[in-house]
């Protein structure tokens, strides 16, 4: 049940000259996808104060190479907070140095201010929801001029027993971002999407028309349980793109804070056939450069 971003014209041009290096890669890597959230801390924008491993600051036009030359991986996903910029000559030098890589970038989770002021695109004030509109279809319009086929806009604080303001704000966004060749999707984050997947469902149904979408995280959930029914009920929405979280290892270079194999077992039969974005969120006091090795090592296994 995966759907395929609208494209034509230039847009299948430039897709197909970005996924060069997805093509030449080996046909289990071309399933593996590498977030910038996975480096957080060598952004500046997203460092946390106490981490302190050596190794210089990133900058987003920089990561294709990086990503491409240290792990042969070439689909991507950028956080918005990692973009400098949205200024049309920042936009034309990342997607410059993703044609130099022949990379192309999935999808871009957006954490904006307007996402979490008040209820962002739940909240009851036609006003504070407006905004959290407006931003949505900013990153939508960043993610077309990109090439990527979905961006990640959360819901903010949603009411599971009145989902009308949710549903009519996605509508908005999902029917803009159809127009855009975009994918509208939603993480199963915080204490709603954790907890009870269900409501997404439910959400994903009161919007209708199959525009807006899950983005599964294999890590985003409150215990074994939920997470084996969430990622059941969330799977069958995924459009392309999937968050396969790396926390820590055993001695095997093994996932040990969750089943990893059985979120793979999953997906797989729900007749996923996007990719996996590696996001790693483990200890401070850990490399991320070789956790990011050790999520991709465990995927080529499984995949």
């Amino acid at each position: 049940m995966v759907a395929a971003a609208v494209s034509s014209g230039a847009g299948d041009l430039l897709f197909a000259e970005q996924n060069k290096g997805a093509r030449a890669a080996s046909p289990k890597l071309r399933r593996v996808c590498i977030s910038s959230w996975s480096f957080h801390n060598y952004f500046p924008s997203t460092r946390e104060k106490d981490f302190k491993l050596p190794g210089e600051m990133l900058k987003l036009v920089d990561f294709p190479e990086m990503v491409a030359d240290r792990y042969h991986v070439h689909t991507m996903e950028f956080v918005a907070p990692h973009f400098e910029s949205t200024s049309p000559s920042y936009i034309k030098e990342l997607k410059s140095r993703l044609a130099k890589a022949h990379s192309r970038v999935v999808n871009i989770p957006v954490d904006i201010d307007e996402f979490s002021t008040g209820g962002g695109l739940s909240d009851q004030n036609d006003a504070v929801r407006n905004k959290a509109i407006e931003g949505a279809r900013k990153w939508v319009d960043v993610g077309h001029q990109l090439g990527c086929q979905s961006v990640r806009c959360d819901p903010g604080k949603m009411n599971p027993q009145n989902l009308t303001p949710t549903a009519d704000s996605y509508k908005n966004i999902g029917a803009y971002g159809q127009q855009k060749g975009i994918k509208v999707i939603i993480e199963n984050h915080d204490e709603i999407g954790s907890t009870h997947p269900e409501v997404l469902v439910n959400l994903f149904n009161q919007v209708g028309g199959r525009r807006v979408g899950a983005l599964p995280d294999f890590g985003n959930f409150s215990d074994e349980a939920t997470r084996e029914r969430g990622l059941a009920l969330l799977f069958p929405w995924a459009f392309d793109v999937c968050h396969a979280k790396g926390y820590e290892f055993d001695s095997a270079g093994k996932e040990t804070k969750f089943n990893f194999p059985k979120c793979m077992e999953i997906s797989k039969k729900a007749n996923f056939h996007g990719v996996y974005s590696i996001e790693f969120e483990g200890p401070n006091s850990y490399d991320p450069y070789d956790g990011v090795q050790k999520v991709v090592n465990e995927l080529v296994m499984y995949l």
